[in-house]
């Protein structure tokens, strides 16, 4: 006779006696899990309760729904993630997971992201982390839990020792709480991933990437960094890869959608020539221009042999630049993926880079053009390939974790659940 549980059959008895409705989308997730060859085999099991599916109709998660899920999860050994990403769930809803995450001591994997919760539920389940010794991965992306929010995250920080990856992309973040959350990671020695994109900065001094970079001259654990839309400039390059000179952790850089130009990549250029760590560099939607793609090139070409995976997407890069980049990669040998769509791809630079892919020296899957020919010219066409195409959303067909899109996963995942 099987021990296992029967998380459905809990749902349904949590139900009446919380004297709450069924919510179907819920029940029959919990029916799938029953099934699950993982769980028979005591591996654990993500429930994916994400209420953004467009194929097939759901039934969004709200509060109510939420804190029966809780009560029958409390004391599962089982279910060691949850995804409730795109749901109703408000600062009531933090509340029931709050208490969740004190009572559960599996759950590792938590995305709640673009919901509906805001500072009061940021504090809750940023102060049940305070005891949680479980939790490796949370994301709270795209909830305004506004600077107070992230206040209490910070604080979280210097007291949980156990969380791997935290993303508050798109959470609001202010000024204040990121120069508190750069300081808390100064000491904290467990997170290895973190996501700031897109905080609301209204000063043109800096100030966060400062204290950004002072945190990596000291931290030896952090392996992978986003500051996307962080309006970074050349002074704050230059700080950063001031700071990285010291570093020897950082794997992953992100400076996508800032104000980098092509005087400002020298630093980047210079940081590459002696580095000796990063192995992922993403640079879309700056300005770097002809003159910072060839800082790269000759970089990556004469001196670096460690990064792997370079984007340069939407960054106003003639063939110059671009040809440029293709000759480096025929002499270093480890930059294995390369993103340039979004520049002028010329005839230089189809005709280059539909040589890389047809000797086989760069790979389909590890680069967002393609080669076809029409009346014996050469051009590149888009492939939805990318570091991480689906970070905001996830296919409704294929592999979710497809590596093709999601090429910092294969690169560079720090975790299991990361």
């Amino acid at each position: 006779m099987s021990v296992l549980p029967d998380l459905h059959q809990q749902y349904l008895q949590a139900c009446q006696n919380l004297s709450q409705p069924e919510n179907p989308f819920i029940a029959r997730v919990l029916q799938e899990a029953d099934k699950s060859d993982n769980m028979k085999q005591i591996k654990g099991i993500t429930l994916k309760i994400a209420g953004n599916n467009h194929l097939v109709p759901v039934q969004r998660v709200t509060d109510e729904d939420l804190q029966v899920l809780a009560f029958v999860l409390h004391s599962s050994i089982f279910v060691t993630g949850l995804d409730l990403r795109y749901n109703v769930l408000t600062d009531v809803g933090a509340k029931h997971m709050a208490t969740l995450l004190q009572e559960n001591s599996t759950l590792r994997y938590l995305n709640l992201m673009f919901n509906d919760i805001g500072t009061s539920g940021a504090e809750l389940i940023a102060k049940a982390l305070h005891r949680n010794e479980a939790l490796v991965y949370l994301r709270m992306t795209g909830n305004k839990i506004g600077n107070q929010g992230g206040m209490y995250f910070a604080l979280m920080l210097q007291i949980n020792s156990t969380l791997e990856k935290l993303d508050l992309g798109d959470c609001d973040l202010g000024t204040q709480c990121l120069i508190a959350i750069a300081t808390a990671l100064t000491q904290n020695k467990s997170v290895k991933a973190i996501n700031l994109n897109r905080p609301l900065l209204y000063s043109q001094e800096e100030e966060t990437t400062v204290h950004v970079a002072s945190m990596l001259k000291n931290n030896s654990s952090l392996v992978e960094l986003h500051l996307c839309k962080h309006e970074i400039k050349r002074f704050g390059v230059e700080r950063l890869c001031e700071a990285l000179y010291e570093n020897c952790s950082l794997r992953y850089l992100d400076l996508s959608c800032n104000r980098i130009t092509r005087d400002d990549v020298k630093f980047l250029g210079e940081l590459l020539k002696r580095n000796q760590t990063l192995e992922i560099l993403d640079l879309n939607s700056n300005r770097i221009e002809d003159d910072g793609a060839i800082y790269l090139s000759e970089a990556l070409a004469l001196h670096n042999r460690t990064l792997q995976a370079l984007s340069v997407v939407s960054n106003n890069i003639s063939g110059k630049g671009l040809v440029a980049l293709s000759q480096a990669m025929k002499t270093n040998t480890e930059l294995s993926y390369i993103y340039i769509w979004g520049n002028k791809l010329d005839d230089a630079t189809c005709m280059a880079f539909s040589e890389l892919i047809q000797t086989g020296r760069l790979k389909p899957d590890c680069t967002d053009v393609e080669p076809y020919e029409v009346d014996g010219h050469v051009y590149l066409a888009e492939l939805s390939h990318g570091l991480k195409k689906h970070y905001y959303w996830t296919p409704s067909y294929g592999e979710v974790m497809n590596k093709a899109a999601n090429a910092s996963l294969a690169v560079g995942a720090v975790s299991e659940y990361l």
